[in-house]
């Protein structure tokens, strides 16, 4: 008798698997972080002085969401990705300056049309539903 259960090669691939892995993902968040050591105010709110386990962090995160490797959530738990936020005060200011480094990010991917827009599109959704602040 065959096992009617179709290997796991067969299952569709993810947006993860899409557009590069990880490979993708590390080039996004090192490009976005490159943008946030050269911004003040940005800079600011990473109390440590190597930026790498913030890197880190945001790549897991964005890997998982994306259909990758689940380390985040073996690591840190559920994101909670506003709850975890809700402790620092996002202002319009911040949101915009990370949009602005995320952009540029993106823009370093030369992803195809639909994979860049629905990127762009998550990210601008979190960054403006994490402002908790007026400025």
């Amino acid at each position: 008798m065959t096992d009617p259960t179709p290997p796991a090669a067969a299952a569709a691939p993810t947006f993860f698997d899409q557009v590069g892995g990880h490979d993708t993902f590390a080039r996004l968040v090192h490009a976005f972080y490159q943008g946030v050591a050269g911004d003040p105010v940005l800079r600011a709110l990473y109390p440590e002085e190597d930026l790498g386990p913030a890197e880190r962090r945001l790549r897991m995160f964005l890997e998982q969401y994306w259909g990758g490797p689940t380390t985040y959530s073996q690591e840190r738990g559920h994101p909670r990705l506003r709850m975890r936020h809700n402790p620092y005060a996002v202002t319009i200011d911040q949101r915009d300056r990370w949009l602005r480094h995320m952009m540029a990010a993106v823009d370093t991917l030369d992803l195809d049309e639909a994979h860049d827009h629905a990127l762009r599109d998550y990210l601008e959704r979190a960054a403006f539903m994490l402002v908790n602040t007026p400025d």
